[in-house]
């Protein structure tokens, strides 16, 4: 385990060392949140997968096809769909709004009004995202290291917040960048083949599983529709999403880069689900499905290899955990605390805003920390963000970018109402129901139709001004111009 432990040890290494690297280029609020607008396409495209693609495609993908076979793909093969969904359908007009947030985008939409309560469901939505992820380390380290669970969460979340604080968007990228090399190599190129090689390949796990295991519907029609309401739709709408957007270079950069990055998830997923089939084949009694990554990394593969794949789960993880990270301290600094303050910062004082989303991203990374070690369970935390973040927030944002009759007061009533339906039916049928979410949405759109038929239409001015942003000829908000970004070379 010696040459395993050095890989993992020069993995992290250089994690950090990029992290510092990348606050020489984050000078400004542009260059820190999203990394001066100006990621070209294959930058772009490996680290939007990088985001999408966290520990629970990996880990939890694995074992979804240990238990389901082939059809345990699904879950991550809709996040690869909603990732499609916003790169051709939304992607550029978003990128065009030279927003930091998704509630900049309501403001914009609606007015004004909108920005807190939607930046409060947004917050808990990207707090939860950056737990879920930081408390994926006790697994890793402990087939590492056999280390106590505290001790690595604080280790692997210590990391992450390290080189996030640092420099921001741009050490995330750079990292995130690294992070989809390993994963590519690791996951696809290396655990693939030799688990199917392992298990005497397709034709013989065939012959020692269930026929349900190879049909692509095995999981179940139910179970399908709900992945499809929760992870396509929250692919749509979710902070850690769109900030990658916004680093997007122009147009074509956000769609094609998009459409390249959900590609990759879709394949990502398949080769999830056929490793998991087989390591069915080659341990069929294990305790947990999430125990078949671990078990099949750690009992199957050589020295060297071993510790590659294995740093290639802790990139998936470190991936969405510092990308949830970044998203929780931006909504919380800018949408929050500044708007709660009724902070307007001088134009110019571009040194000031990095300090203060650097400290945000710093305590909400010592808050992240301190949840994970004392949270137990990761599927319901997760369940309760994302069913608050598609029935609190998928009709109002999609409403504002489709719907021109929707108003600021439909867009809170639907937050409003769609929120406390599914805190209300999570708490009658259970927090893993899938009821929560059906029913939260269509509150939520009868809310918003109705309330916004009822006011009167969004101002004349307010909508004008909109076109202008989603056609990108106007300014960034609280900048005079982006000219010194424009000097550097685009990113590659």
């Amino acid at each position: 385990m010696a040459v395993d432990y050095l890989v993992i040890v020069v993995y992290l290494a250089g994690m950090l060392a990029l992290g510092w690297w990348g606050m020489r280029r984050a000078k400004s609020k542009s260059e820190f949140l999203v990394a001066g607008r100006r990621l070209g396409p294959a930058m772009y495209s490996g680290t939007m997968a990088a985001i999408v693609l966290g520990g629970a495609s990996t880990i939890g993908g694995v074992g979804l096809g240990y238990q389901y076979g082939l059809s345990g793909a699904w879950m991550v093969f809709t996040i690869g769909l909603g990732l499609l969904a916003l790169s051709v359908f939304f992607s550029a007009r978003i990128a065009r709004l030279k927003v930091y947030t998704v509630s900049e985008m309501l403001d914009l939409r609606y007015g004004g009004r909108a920005g807190v309560i939607s930046g409060l469901v947004m917050w808990a939505y990207t707090l939860m995202l950056a737990v879920t992820s930081t408390i994926a380390y006790a697994t890793i380290f402990d087939v590492l290291f056999d280390m106590n669970r505290t001790l690595a969460i604080v280790l692997g979340g210590s990391i992450v917040v390290a080189y996030s604080t640092l420099g921001g968007m741009w050490s995330i990228t750079l990292t995130d960048m690294v992070q989809f090399v390993v994963k590519t190599i690791g996951v696809l190129l290396l655990l693939l083949p030799i688990a199917v090689v392992k298990a005497g390949g397709f034709s013989e796990m065939k012959a020692q599983l269930p026929t349900e295991y190879f049909d692509p519907l095995g999981i179940g029609g139910e179970t399908i529709f709900t992945y499809v309401l929760i992870y396509t739709f929250g692919m749509l709408i979710g902070q850690d999403i769109w900030q990658r957007v916004f680093t997007a270079r122009g147009d074509r950069t956000a769609r094609w880069g998009g459409t390249i990055a959900g590609t990759y998830c879709l394949a990502y997923a398949v080769a999830g689900a056929v490793i998991g089939t087989a390591a069915k084949v080659l341990y069929p009694k294990l305790a947990s499905p999430d125990d078949a990554f671990a078990t099949i990394v750690k009992d199957e593969l050589p020295v060297g290899v071993r510790g590659l794949v294995l740093a290639a789960a802790l990139a998936a993880v470190m991936s969405t955990s510092s990308g949830a990270l970044i998203a929780c301290a931006t909504v919380a600094n800018n949408d929050i605390w500044a708007r709660l303050r009724g902070i307007v910062r001088p134009e110019g004082e571009q040194h000031d805003e990095v300090k203060g989303n650097r400290a945000f991203i710093l305590l909400m990374g010592l808050a992240v920390i301190a949840t994970a070690i004392a949270l137990n369970d990761v599927v319901q935390a997760l369940t309760v963000a994302y069913n608050l973040l598609v029935g609190g927030l998928l009709v109002p944002i999609l409403g504002g970018l489709l719907w021109k009759r929707g108003t600021a007061q439909g867009a809170l009533a639907s937050v409003a109402v769609g929120g406390l339906a599914v805190i209300g039916l999570m708490a009658a049928y259970g927090i893993l129901a899938n009821e929560p979410v059906y029913y939260g949405l269509l509150a939520s759109l009868a809310a918003y139709v109705a309330v916004s038929l009822a006011t009167r239409p969004t101002d004349a001015a307010v909508l004008a001004a909109w076109r202008e942003r989603l056609a990108g000829r106007a300014p960034e908000p609280g900048t005079v111009s982006e000219t010194v970004s424009e000097q550097v070379p685009a990113a590659q």
